[in-house]
Parts: C-alpha cells; structure tokens; sequence
C-alpha cells in the first residue's frame, strides 16, 4: 500500500505532519478528517527505517489475535449484529494495535457502500488473500458466519501445528549451539592451561591430544577469521536464498530430503495444503481460485510448482489428481483420496479427512521425535567434552605411570 507523506492542521489549529498508508489521496483525505485533521499537502513517499512499521513475517498482527477477531464476528452475525457495527464493536475490543487501526478504516470503508471483503483487501497486510476469498464467497452465498467460523478453526490449526513444528525444530538448534558454545569455551580457556603443563612434563603427546591442541591453537589465533566466515556465509546464504528461485527451490528440495525432519516437513506442507483447500472448497470458492490461492500460502516452492500444475491440469481438462500422481511429493494416500473425491463429487470432505489424517501423523510423529531428540544431544554432548577430556587425561595418566 503507498506511503505519503502529509502537512494539515487539527481540530485546535495547530500544524500537524506525518506518515500514513492509504490506497490514493482521497483515501488518505478520508482517513486524516476521521482523525479531525485538515490536509493541506499531501506527497507520496518511500518507506525508510524511520518512518517503516516493523513487520514479523508479513503481518502485523499476531495468528492468536486473528483467530480471536474471526471467532467473536461470527458470533455476532450469527447474533444478528450487522457487519458495520461488529466491526465497530471488535475495532474496540481487540488488543492488537494495528487491526484496531485497520478495523477502524474498514469500517468507514463499509459505511460509504463498500463490500467487507472489499474494504478488507485494501489491508492485504492484516488480512491474507485467504482469509479476503473465502468472506467474498461467504458474502455471495449468506453463509458469513460460517465462513468466520471456519477461518477461525483453520487459522487455529495452523498455528497450532506451526509451533509443535518450531518447538521441535528449535530444541535441536539450541543445543547444538551450547555444544558449539562448550565447544569453544573449552578450546579457548581449558586446554591452552594443559597444553602449558604438557611442555613441562615433555614426551611424545598422542594424536588425540596433538589433533586437540592443534583445534585449540588455530582457535586462539584465527577465531576473527571464523567469525567473519561465519558471517559472510549467512550472509551470502540469505541474499541467495531470497534473490534465486533455483537456490531457494533447492534448499527446500533438500530440506524435504532430509531424514526424519524431512518426512516431519513435507506431511506438514500437505496437510496445510490439504487443510487450505478444504476450507476454500467449503465455502464455495472457485476451484482455479482456491488452488491460486493456496499456491501462494503453501510456503514451499516445491508444493508451489505441483499445485500450479495442477491449476494448469483443470484448465485444460483433466483431474487434479493427475499432476499428483507424477511427483514424489505427494504420497499415495493424498493423490488416490483425491481422486476418489472428484468421481464422488466429495473432494472438499476427503481433503478434509486427508489433513485430519496428516495432522495427526504430524502431532505423533512430534511427539515421538520429542521424546528421542533429548537423550541424544544429551549423548552428542557428551561425547564431545568426553573426547576433549580424554584428550587431556590421557598424557596425564601416562605421566603418572612412569612416575609410579
């Protein structure tokens, strides 16, 4: 949405300036004598860091804070209230800064005549494309309530599963960088001591404890240079990953190769994929559309490239199914419920039944890694600082022997 820069006066007079996003001048003109001010010059502008809202992944408002708003509208449509004053009423209610602010906009939008969906387009960064086709479709066919009741059990969902999937990961990651951390402080405080004693004694040193020191002296004298490697290689890793679709295309290639996170990776993308579809179908979004939509939230470009082959599969006539069956992505289970599900004309209750069936597998499989990943980086730990200590102790024990 464009930024523009503005110059006015408010209600007391006084010279007034600021940012403000807005679909065109007239939008921003509405928005500013909401506010009581009176634009006198009006200039689009570039975002900056000063005057950039900070976003965390593309929104401003948080999943929990989203499910809320979806639930407690439905609840009153469903009560009879109409869209306006609901509007009004969650704008008030909601703690979320921004979706107060924008709640406040689309209602100014729905009381000049405009569509909910439409006013809600217009903030394509508080509300996602999903959430805009499926109130458009429940708008078309009175179902409205339903549709927010359904968004808010999907939204639910995806957050739930978005976090078993991130605690999952996110154990693994920090300890192995407090192994990393032990590692290091090992290297650099613990062994210089011993290698001092180790002169004194004098005597041929083992190859373990000559490979340890080695490690511990290049540490101590190039740990600027593996900082700086470090650095750029994340660096370049993220330009690439962002700017090359090929580079991006084969990282989550390789990530859905991995063993046993890779399994974990992609039964989350189908039953996203699955689960996303399903709600679309349910509330009677266009086929073309919904697998328009759902190639953009699949957050996986290898999932992506299958969905739009498959919109390509329908426009020219044949299954969905079809594309499915040709890549390793999708196991038989999906591709062959599907197909059942388009000669049966129950294709939304079957990708329902598809994701219920992968979320759950996802849940067990979480759980189970869970309970394994502890015991062995606990083991992995160990095993590290026990090879630097046996390093250490073994020049030790020599000299002891001879001494005795």
């Amino acid at each position: 949405m464009p930024l523009y820069k503005y110059v006015g006066r408010n209600e007391n007079g006084k010279k007034v300036t600021g940012t403000m996003e807005a679909t065109s001048q007239a939008d921003l003109r509405r928005q500013l004598r909401a506010k009581g001010i009176s634009p006198r010059e009006m200039e689009e502008t570039k975002p900056n860091i000063f005057n950039r809202d900070l976003q965390i992944g593309g929104r401003r408002v948080k999943t929990e804070h989203f499910v809320i708003y979806c639930r407690q509208f439905a609840t009153l449509i469903r009560a009879g209230v109409t869209i306006s004053d609901s509007t009004n009423i969650l704008a008030k209610q909601t703690e979320a800064k921004e979706l107060k602010r924008v709640l406040h906009l689309v209602e100014l939008d729905i009381k000049s005549g405009t569509a909910f969906s439409d006013a809600a387009e217009k903030h394509a960064h508080v509300f996602p494309e999903l959430f805009i086709n499926m109130i458009r479709a429940g708008e078309m066919t009175g179902n409205l309530d339903d549709t927010l009741d359904e968004l808010a059990s999907y939204y639910e969902k995806q957050h739930q599963l978005k976090k078993k999937i991130q605690s999952t990961l996110a154990y693994p990651i920090i300890l192995s960088l407090l192994i990393v951390v032990v590692l290091f402080f090992m290297m650099i405080f613990i062994i210089p001591q011993f290698e001092g004693i180790f002169e004194q004694l004098g005597g041929e040193l083992p190859a373990l404890t000559k490979i340890i020191i080695g490690i511990s002296t290049y540490i101590q004298n190039f740990w600027w240079l593996i900082v700086i490697v470090l650095a750029i290689s994340i660096g370049v890793f993220a330009f690439f990953f962002k700017k090359q679709p090929k580079f991006h295309y084969t990282v989550h290639l390789m990530l859905l190769k991995m063993p046993i996170f890779g399994k974990l990776l992609q039964k989350t993308a189908i039953a996203r994929l699955t689960r996303t579809l399903a709600s679309l179908f349910a509330s009677a979004v266009p086929i073309l559309e919904a697998l328009k939509i759902v190639a953009k939230v699949a957050d996986n470009p290898i999932i992506t490239k299958v969905v739009l082959e498959a919109r390509t599969s329908l426009e020219s006539g044949s299954t969905l199914a079809d594309p499915l069956k040709k890549h390793w992505v999708f196991p038989p289970l999906v591709y062959q419920m599907i197909e059942i599900g388009e000669q049966t004309g129950a294709l939304d209750y079957m990708l329902d039944k598809i994701a219920d069936f992968y979320e759950e597998d996802v849940d067990r499989t979480v759980d189970t890694l869970q309970s394994l990943i502890e015991p062995i980086m606990i083991v992995l730990l160990a095993a590290v600082v026990g090879i630097i200590v046996l390093a250490v102790m073994i020049p030790m024990f020599s000299v002891f022997t001879e001494i005795q």
